[in-house]
């Protein structure tokens, strides 16, 4: 591939848990989902990294969440639908509002942690989640796993849609992520990461965790920004990737 995009969640600290270098993030990274407040971050935090954002001229999406802070919002849970539209709306307004305070405007929206993984498989979910991004914007391009169940729901509604392909996130042989309650499911070695990546740039390959390889249709790669040794990651992903003529560039300028 010529290009690809590198995000990473962003926006989640507060003076009790910090769990992210946002200012070192953002000058390798091309893309920010930045906390909705649901599950991680305070406004005060969330303004500041969103005037980071713009102040390295980064993309800035969306990073909504089950309402769910003790858990990180981590744990699934099962809204009903109106529940569900209503939460997102008011979620996406909170960071919208927020982000033209500080002169810029969100672009795309990836929703966190159990509520990404289960809009992956649960149509019903991820229909109530697209009808809360259309309500507030329907220029807003949705960015999920690839693959997944959300994305075909996104783009049968009209949304534009972009798909991720996870860096520090171990796979299972049908492309769906290892569960985080396992031992394995996350990855922290900065080298075999991106060397993983930089096959997937060449290839479109992930191994899984079985030994068998996944392809992957992905705009974007994520590192997340609260995994041990993110911004060390992030910044040989970008380094190997660069070394190698592939452009990193925020993948919503390319599908709207």
């Amino acid at each position: 591939m010529a290009s690809i995009d590198l995000n990473s969640d962003l926006g989640e600290n507060s003076a009790e848990r910090v769990v992210s270098d946002d200012d070192a993030m953002l000058a390798i990274v091309s893309s920010a989902n930045v906390s909705c407040g649901a599950h991680a971050g305070t406004p005060e935090g969330i303004r500041d990294t969103l005037a980071s954002a713009v102040a390295a001229g980064v993309v800035i999406g969306a990073h909504p969440s089950y309402p769910d802070p003790d858990n990180f919002g981590r744990t699934p849970m099962q809204p009903s639908p109106s529940e569900m539209q209503a939460q997102i709306e008011q979620q996406l307004g909170f960071l919208s509002d927020l982000a033209a305070s500080v002169g810029a405007r969100v672009a795309y929206v990836k929703p966190h942690g159990a509520l990404y993984n289960t809009i992956a498989r649960d149509e019903r979910q991820a229909a109530a989640v697209v009808a809360g991004i259309k309500a507030v914007d329907p220029r807003l391009v949705m960015l999920g796993l690839a693959g997944g169940v959300a994305l075909d729901v996104a783009s049968r509604a009209g949304l534009a849609v972009a798909s991720e392909a996870f860096a520090d996130r171990a796979y299972l042989s049908d492309g769906a992520l290892v569960p985080r309650t396992r031992d394995d499911a996350v990855l922290h070695d900065a080298q075999a990461v991106a060397e993983r990546m930089l096959r997937f740039a060449e290839t479109g390959l992930i191994r899984a965790i079985h030994g068998t390889d996944v392809r992957v249709d992905a705009q974007s790669i994520c590192v997340h920004g609260d995994s041990p040794g993110a911004v060390a990651m992030a910044s040989e992903i970008r380094r190997r990737l660069e070394a190698s003529g592939v452009t990193i560039a925020p993948f919503a300028t390319r599908v709207v």
